[in-house]
């Protein structure tokens, strides 16, 4: 072998060596970014949806949707609680909150009525079923509905307690209390209620 082969050979072998060093250095165990790209144990891209984790439960979402005063949200969020569990008393009293929340009276009153004929020992429902019959100026059905629901829930809900005593007072005409800056609650199961205006 001459000595320009020899060479020749020699520049290509070192050629290689630099070649196979760049692309170790450039790898995910180089420790190197690729292209700009830092790399993360997962990889370069957003990690995927965790499949094991359990799902939020639909109600909850739709619950706090009504806090927010999302009302149409809330009630995409009910109707989907509904086909994935089935309508209950609790959802269709949520749907006739929301329906309130956006001022549909008729349809809020249909609902929670519905809600009642399905469970009628729930405070929350008979309370939220008082608070749109108030704001539809049925002032006397609302007054044994709030008696209702303070007396299923034994007196211990402050929302439904406050509501009763303003149905009574603006039946009575009361001087003292002021009912047209009051809030009426919806009430939720559980912890929580919403707030809604009174109608004037």
């Amino acid at each position: 072998m001459n000595l320009r082969k020899y060479r020749k050979r020699l520049s290509m072998l070192a050629m290689c060596l630099t070649i196979s060093t760049g692309l170790a250095a450039c790898s995910p165990t180089g420790g190197q970014p690729l292209f700009g790209v830092s790399r993360t144990e997962t990889g370069p891209f957003a990690p995927g949806v965790n499949q094991r984790k359990p799902a939020e439960d639909g109600v909850e979402v739709a619950h706090r949707l009504m806090q927010a005063g999302e009302f149409e949200l809330a009630i995409r969020a009910f109707n989907r609680a509904a086909l994935a569990g089935g309508l209950d008393a609790e959802i269709l009293s949520g749907l006739g909150s929301a329906n309130l929340g956006l001022g549909r009276l008729g349809q809020a009153e249909q609902l929670l009525r519905s809600a009642v004929e399905k469970d009628d020992t729930r405070p929350e429902v008979w309370n939220n079923l008082g608070v749109v019959l108030m704001e539809s100026g049925k002032l006397a059905e609302a007054k044994l509905t709030f008696r209702k629901a303070y007396a299923l829930d034994n007196g211990e809900s402050d929302a439904i307690r406050d509501n009763l005593r303003l149905a009574l007072a603006k039946s009575e005409n009361s001087v003292t209390i002021d009912v047209n800056e009051e809030d009426y609650k919806l009430v939720r199961r559980g912890a929580g209620d919403y707030l809604i205006r009174p109608a004037s």
